[in-house]
Parts: C-alpha cells; sequence; structure tokens
C-alpha cells in the first residue's frame, strides 16, 4: 500500500512539471543527438540479438546512427 500511495504522490509531483515542461518551445539539436544516438545503439543491439551476424551488426552500425542522424531537424 506505501508503494501504491508513494507512486501516486509521485505522479501528482510530477505531472505539472511534465506538462511545463512540453509546452516550452526551445529546441536542442544536441539533447536530440544524445537521444537518438541512444536509440541507434539500442537498435543496433537489436539487430546483434535478432540475426547473430558480424556483417548484419556492422551494416546496423553505420546506417542506422547515420538515418537518425540526417532525420534530426535543421536548428
Amino acid at each position: 500500500m506505501k508503494l501504491i500511495v508513494s507512486f501516486i504522490a509521485a505522479m501528482i509531483s510530477l505531472v505539472p512539471t511534465l506538462v511545463h515542461a512540453q509546452e516550452v518551445q526551445s529546441y536542442s539539436r544536441g539533447n536530440a543527438f544524445i537521444y537518438f544516438m541512444a536509440i541507434a545503439g539500442v537498435l543496433v543491439f537489436g539487430i546483434h540479438d535478432v540475426f547473430h551476424n558480424k556483417k548484419a551488426t556492422w551494416a546496423a552500425a553505420i546506417l542506422i546512427p547515420t538515418v537518425l542522424y540526417l532525420l534530426l531537424p535543421a536548428k
């Protein structure tokens, strides 16, 4: 019960912060780059985990970060 109450209290305190963060229109390409590269790392690891093939892993390690970098908005 304490866990549920603490979870609800955390959500009540975090929701206004999250709403305020979404309203702010500032964009940082550097932060987006960090997030995209983290996503790329997870995707490359997933490719490796599924295929267990060195060539597929190397191709994904080159292709996925490049494509995600090109998807970044130019600001």
